[in-house]
C-alpha cells in the first residue's frame, strides 16, 4: 500500500492529564523519520478546528484527533462533512472508539496505523435533543452513566484515568434514582422503568465498558441497551461483567436493534440529560439516527 500521506494533527492539550501534547510529538516524530509531512495543530474548540478543516482536507491531509474519545468525537462529523479521512492518536482517559476498532496507544504502533492503515467506512449517530444536534462516533445514553460522566468531569485529576471512571461509576450507580423511560425504536414503543438507555454505534464506552458487546460501528444499524431498576446492589455487582461484556445474560438488561431510536421520560423526577462521546448533548428527549458508512477512519485492520 502507498504511504504517501500528509497529516494534520489536532490536539487536545487537557486530554490524558495533558499527555496528548507529549504523545503528538512523539508520533509526529517517527511518521517524519519516515518522510512525511505532519502538522500540529492544538484544538481551541470546534468552530476553530471548523475553519481548518477545509483547506487541510483539500491539500490531501488527513486529520488526525490526538486525544480522547471526546476529542474524536468533536472531529468525527467535521472530517465527515468535508468528506475527509480521520485518524486517531488514543491519547485521552476513555480511548473507547480506539479500543473497538483496535487501535493501538504505543506511539510506534500509532505511527505505523497512520502510515500503513487502510481507510475503512464507519457509521455515525445523529443526534438530537433540545438544546441543538450534531453527531455522535460511538454512543449517547442517557441515566447514571451521565451522572458519572459528569462527576469524571470533576473528578480530582490526580487521581488514575481506571479510578476516575472506576470512582465516577460506583458514586453515580449509589446515587442515581431509577426513570420511568420511554423508547422508540424504529416506530414500536417500549416502556419501563430503569436506570439507563444506551443507543451504541461502537460496542465501548466509560473507559472499557463493553456496554454493547455485539455492536458493529460498520453495520449501519444501532444497538439500544435498557438497564432495569433491579436491584442496586445487584446491578453494583455486576459492574465487572459490563465489562467482559457478559451482563447482556442478565434478566434486568434489554438490547434492541434499530435505526431510528428516540428516548424520553415521563412521571416525576428531574429531567435527565442526554450525554454522547463523553460530552454533554442537552436535556431529553434524545432523538438519534443511523448515518451508515458516514466516516472514512484508519484502523489497523478491518473493523472487527
Amino acid at each position: 500500500m502507498s504511504t504517501g500521506r500528509a497529516f494534520h494533527f489536532i490536539v487536545n492539550r487537557e486530554a490524558g492529564g495533558g499527555a496528548a501534547e507529549r504523545t503528538a510529538l512523539s508520533v509526529a516524530r517517527r511518521i517524519r523519520s519516515a518522510g512525511h509531512e505532519v502538522r500540529i495543530t492544538p484544538s481551541a474548540g470546534t468552530e476553530h478546528c471548523r475553519g481548518l478543516m477545509p483547506g487541510s482536507i483539500a491539500r490531501g491531509k488527513i486529520i488526525v484527533a490526538v486525544g480522547g474519545d471526546g476529542t474524536v468525537g468533536s472531529l468525527a462529523g467535521l472530517v465527515s462533512t468535508v468528506g475527509g479521512t480521520l485518524g486517531i492518536v488514543p491519547a485521552g482517559r476513555g480511548n473507547d472508539l480506539a479500543r473497538q476498532l483496535g487501535i493501538p496507544r504505543a506511539p510506534a504502533a500509532s505511527a505505523a496505523c497512520l502510515l500503513h492503515g487502510p481507510a475503512t467506512s464507519i457509521d455515525l449517530i445523529d443526534v438530537a435533543t433540545a438544546s441543538g444536534a450534531g453527531l455522535v462516533v460511538g454512543s449517547a445514553y442517557a441515566g447514571v452513566e451521565s451522572l458519572a460522566s459528569a462527576l469524571v468531569e470533576r473528578a480530582p485529576r490526580f487521581l488514575p484515568a481506571a479510578l476516575q471512571y472506576h470512582y465516577a461509576a460506583v458514586r453515580a450507580l449509589a446515587s442515581f434514582q431509577p426513570r420511568q423511560y420511554v423508547v422508540d425504536v424504529d416506530g414500536a414503543t417500549y416502556r419501563f422503568r430503569g436506570f439507563t438507555t444506551v443507543i451504541a454505534s461502537s460496542g465501548f464506552y466509560g473507559r472499557g465498558m463493553h456496554i454493547a458487546p455485539d455492536a458493529d460501528p460498520a453495520d449501519g444499524m444501532l444497538d439500544i441497551v435498557m438497564i432495569s431498576a433491579g436491584s442496586r446492589a445487584r446491578l453494583m455487582r455486576a459492574l465487572p461483567r459490563i465489562y467482559r461484556g457478559d451482563h447482556v445474560a442478565l434478566a434486568d438488561v434489554t438490547i434492541l436493534r434499530g435505526k431510528q431510536v428516540e428516548v424520553r421520560t415521563e412521571g416525576p423526577g428531574e429531567q435527565l440529560e442526554a450525554w454522547g462521546d463523553g460530552d454533554r448533548l442537552g436535556l431529553l428527549p434524545l432523538r438519534a439516527a443511523v448515518r451508515p458508512a458516514a466516516l472514512e477512519v484508519l484502523v489497523p485492520r478491518a473493523v472487527p
